[in-house]
């Protein structure tokens, strides 16, 4: 899955929440958006989720990762597996690769 970070970000409407934030992501997305983790930032609730771009080069990654953290890197590929998107509580985005 080629994801354009600019256009995405570019396109995304005015959230006023997470739900609504992570609703239009799963929308688009499907089980393509995992939730990852949360936490606080600035005294607000950030969500962390990450869109699977190459789904087999992601489930090895975080197999690798739950099993002992070592995985022989021969490429770029895992890290490109997925991009990260932070959902304040309030509902700012924000999108890495």
């Amino acid at each position: 899955m080629n994801i354009d970070i600019d256009e995405l970000d570019g396109s995304l409407p005015d959230f006023s929440t997470h739900e609504e934030a992570s609703e239009w992501f799963s929308n688009r997305f499907g089980t393509q958006f995992i939730l990852k983790d949360e936490d606080f930032s600035e005294g607000k609730r950030v969500y962390y989720y990450h869109i699977v771009k190459n789904r087999d080069a992601y489930d090895r990654y975080m197999a690798s990762l739950m099993d002992d953290g070592k995985m022989e890197l021969k490429s770029m590929e895992p890290f490109e597996s997925y991009s990260t998107v932070e959902i304040s509580e309030d509902g700012d985005v924000s999108i890495s690769i």
